[in-house]
């Protein structure tokens, strides 16, 4: 599978900022180009809240947007 839009949401926008929330069945969200389609909307330095593996083993994952060229994203582990 890979990045659906509708599943990708805005919690909050500020300053700014925005604090996304984004659900898949996958288990992971982080190869290459995985949200390379909402490079329109992503911005370095924001915050993603991603529930991972919903139909398996559930987590939540925290990223944070480090790199994103107008249409290359580049998401990282927040830690």
């Amino acid at each position: 599978m890979s990045y659906t839009s509708s599943d990708l949401s805005v919690l909050a926008y500020a300053n700014n900022f925005t604090l996304w929330h984004y659900t898949t069945t996958e288990s992971a969200v982080t190869g290459a180009g995985y949200f390379n389609n909402a490079a329109a909307m992503l911005r370095v330095g924001d915050l993603l809240i991603a529930n991972v593996d919903t139909d398996g083993t559930p987590a939540t994952k925290f990223y944070v947007v480090t790199g994103n060229t107008g249409s290359v994203v580049t998401i990282t582990l927040y830690s």
